[in-house]
């Protein structure tokens, strides 16, 4: 059964999983909102362009590779993006990204994963955002996050996965910015590696 996470809160991915995860993917589905019509009649859901990336960092909180819709694979193959989805039209995960654990290098010690709305809407325009963690073996929900806070923010720090006394773990970020793609972010990262 997935962890429904709290902002700050961190678990253990094997814990949680009850065995040694070698792959997850994270999950990132979302919605437009809905605006309404003529007397609340006959309203239309505008495109709404969010993306998900991968920012690995090592020891030293330098930055090693980054997966995003520009980059759909990390340099050593252990993070693959799924592409952009350019709507949030659909049900279930609008984009993807799967992360070899037992692939990734071993100077890398954090990944940071993001969301932006690439059109500039805020997440006021945006419905049903989450974020989950999956065992992309059993595809059993490890951990699932909230990313509905409606704001005025157009992009969001969801949370970061790294290696601690040589097992992952996962803390839920969660933390409004403003921006259109990751590198917006990247001071407001460095505070949480």
């Amino acid at each position: 059964m997935a962890v429904n996470l709290q902002k700050g809160q961190k678990i253990s991915l094997n814990k949680e999983a009850g065995r040694e995860l070698s792959t997850i993917f994270m999950g990132l589905g979302w919605d437009p909102v809905k605006s309404k019509g003529i007397f609340g009649f006959g309203g239309n859901s505008p495109s709404i362009d969010l993306d998900a990336s991968c920012v690995m960092f090592d020891e030293n909180k330098q930055l090693v590779d980054t997966i995003w819709f520009r980059q759909l694979h990390s340099q050593d193959g252990s993070v693959q993006h799924s592409g952009d989805n350019l709507t949030g039209n659909g049900d279930g995960d609008d984009e993807r990204i799967t992360v070899a654990l037992n692939r990734v290098p071993a100077q890398v010690k954090s990944l940071v994963f993001t969301v932006n709305s690439f059109t500039g809407q805020n997440f006021s325009q945006v419905a049903n955002a989450v974020c989950r963690l999956v065992d992309a073996q059993t595809q059993q929900e490890v951990a699932c996050y909230n990313l509905s806070v409606q704001g005025t923010h157009t992009a969001q720090i969801m949370a970061k996965v790294y290696r601690h006394n040589g097992e992952w773990k996962m803390h839920a970020i969660g933390e409004n910015g403003q921006g259109r793609t990751f590198q917006d972010l990247l001071p407001q990262i460095l505070p949480h590696l």
